[in-house]
């Protein structure tokens, strides 16, 4: 069986493949914000939301119960799975908040430790969210899928920051690299490179971010907001841009892309199968290890699944529950069962 958790506005919906496609609705009212799964035990599913702290499922998002102690701010923002490194059976768990903190846990979400030190680095005091100035948050979580203990935060808006003892200590924001990072990936093919989709444009470090380039030729919008990688390919990279915040989240004023690289070919828009720009929200991406050229898109039209690694795209005609994706999605994870 296949899954695809979908965050949307109302609440969480998650789509379920065996013979044929079925949808549940979950946590309507509480503000979802972010969804990750621990690999290593698929049926442990993580949520974060914006009023009620992070909550856990032991049965692939059927049913949901708040984590353990430790967190101590109730909207949360960014949750990742590590699939490096495991404790007493479970992947760590690393989870971020508004204002911008970091948790993680070895207990399969039982406990959570403040990594507190984050706080302390130099760039912390410009941290700023341009619609709320007086706050800050952790947009993204990333603990990289080849080495143990290597973590990368966004902070949004302000810096992409790194830990690699497991969030003990951090490493600052580099020159040259992205400011404001929406989404960043790892892949396993590709150990120490990491991928950047951010509102400042795309970015891609192949050391571990030590220092990035720009491969930006035939982007002609560059407020990025989701990216995935082909899990068989690393060099095949699919990204969703705006030209900017205001056509990038609200259904009324949305003017969506998506482009798609391979190797050192420049962006090509990758639209075929997809709707048209105009009135679509920016899509955000899932993609897994067992089904290699398949990546997953969501936005306020729908899901769309592309079985040639982003050339060309298919909506799955599913029995969404109303409002359905009518407000957008936030965030994309694929459940595998």
């Amino acid at each position: 069986m296949v899954g695809i958790a979908v965050v949307t506005e109302a609440g969480l919906l998650i789509a379920r493949r065996a013979s044929t496609w079925t949808v549940d609705e979950r946590l309507g009212g509480r503000s979802p914000e972010c969804v990750a799964v621990d690999l290593r035990r698929p049926a442990q599913v993580y949520c974060g939301t914006a009023r009620t702290g992070l909550l856990r499922s032991r049965d692939s998002g059927r049913n949901w119960e708040p984590v353990g102690p430790g967190i101590d701010h109730p909207m949360v923002t960014a949750v990742n799975v590590g699939h490096a490194e495991q404790a007493d059976g479970f992947g760590i768990v690393y989870a971020g908040t508004e204002p911008s903190a970091v948790f993680r846990s070895d207990t399969g979400g039982d406990s959570w430790v403040n990594l507190a030190s984050l706080r302390e680095l130099p760039s912390a005091d410009t941290w700023s969210f341009p619609p709320r100035p007086h706050t800050h948050h952790v947009r993204w979580i990333e603990a990289d899928v080849s080495v143990a203990d290597r973590v990368f935060v966004a902070i949004e808006a302000g810096a992409l920051v790194r830990s690699f003892d497991g969030g003990r200590t951090w490493r600052d924001r580099v020159r040259g690299g992205p400011y404001d990072t929406h989404t960043a990936v790892t892949h396993p093919l590709a150990p120490g490179r990491i991928y950047s989709a951010a509102g400042d444009g795309y970015f891609e470090s192949a050391d571990a971010g030590d220092s990035w380039t720009s491969p930006e030729d035939g982007l002609k919008h560059l407020y990025l907001v989701g990216v995935a990688v082909d899990p068989a390919d690393p060099d095949t990279v699919i990204v969703s841009a705006t030209g900017g915040p205001g056509t990038a989240y609200w259904p009324r004023s949305a003017k969506a892309y998506v482009y798609r690289k391979t190797g050192l070919k420049r962006w090509e828009q990758a639209m075929s199968g997809l709707p048209e720009a105009k009135g679509t929200t920016a899509s955000r991406f899932a993609t897994h290890a067992g089904e290699p050229g398949v990546i997953y898109a969501a936005n306020n039209r729908g899901l769309f699944r592309s079985d040639d690694a982003g050339r060309s795209w298919k909506a799955l005609d599913l029995p969404w529950p109303e409002p359905g994706f009518a407000d957008g999605v936030e965030a994309l994870a694929y459940l595998p069962e």
